[in-house]
């Protein structure tokens, strides 16, 4: 996966609209879309992402109406797409199937957000046979040897979790970051490292790059502002978010 670096990761929910969604974030300037596949228990969400994951299932979004959102994003935008989703729901649907189905449908990356790397061995296997790069997340309490398994199996990026906790829009990041990033990149040699969870504003986009990420991961706020005014205010807080990529 070629990542724009530096990178602006917009998450969306798959569902009916997430096509012109995503279009919308594309021309905000997002640089990929990171598609979530719903989960009736997903717990690495917070209440925006849990919520709009429920509203899919209850819209009756299957994995494999999932991928189908994704094949149609992928018809609208050039941009690397990045499936996420929970283990239960790639096994459920076979590891193989699951990513060769994703890659006809466009999909670089790959996240399954429970699934951590010393248990990733066939997933990793069946998504690389595929040509996706499986992703792995690291947080601010990683001890070193975590942190080092995660980057050493993740490819295409590492996800770094910016903020203790759930996923979800917040006031302030992490103090620890700045440092927390530094270590990351110096464990993932050079493999991009982008941040997520709670990222909001453009402000806050300009002071991860400047502590050395390569990008960033915006989700709940992202679906917050197009829960509000659907894809027209989705392109608006994108490119505000965008403001804060250097020039």
């Amino acid at each position: 996966m070629e990542l724009k670096r530096p990178a602006l990761v917009v998450y969306l929910m798959a569902s009916s609209d997430a096509p012109d969604l995503a279009a919308a974030a594309v021309r905000g300037g997002a640089t990929a879309i990171e598609l979530g596949i719903p989960y009736s228990d997903p717990l690495a969400d917070g209440p925006t992402i849990q919520r709009a994951a429920q509203r899919a299932l209850d819209a009756g979004m299957t994995t494999a109406g999932a991928i189908a959102i994704l094949a149609e994003i992928n018809r609208r935008v050039d941009v690397p797409l990045v499936p996420m989703t929970y283990g239960a729901i790639v096994e459920s649907f076979g590891l193989e199937r699951f990513c060769a189905e994703a890659a006809a449908a466009g999909a670089e990356g790959l996240i399954v957000a429970d699934v951590p790397p010393e248990e990733s061995g066939a997933l990793r296997a069946a998504a690389s046979a595929n040509g996706i790069d499986l992703i792995h997340l690291v947080a601010p309490t990683s001890r070193e040897d975590r942190l080092q398994a995660a980057a050493d199996a993740s490819r295409g990026f590492v996800y770094l979790v910016a903020a203790m906790g759930t996923t979800g829009a917040r006031e302030s990041l992490d103090v620890r970051l700045d440092a927390l990033i530094g270590r990351v990149r110096t464990a993932a040699g050079g493999t991009p490292v982008l941040a997520g969870f709670g990222i909001s504003r453009p402000e806050q986009v300009a002071a991860i790059l400047a502590a050395g990420a390569d990008g960033v991961i915006v989700g709940s706020a992202a679906i917050d502002a197009a829960d509000r005014g659907g894809a027209e205010a989705l392109e608006v807080f994108v490119r505000n978010l965008a403001s804060g990529l250097p020039a």
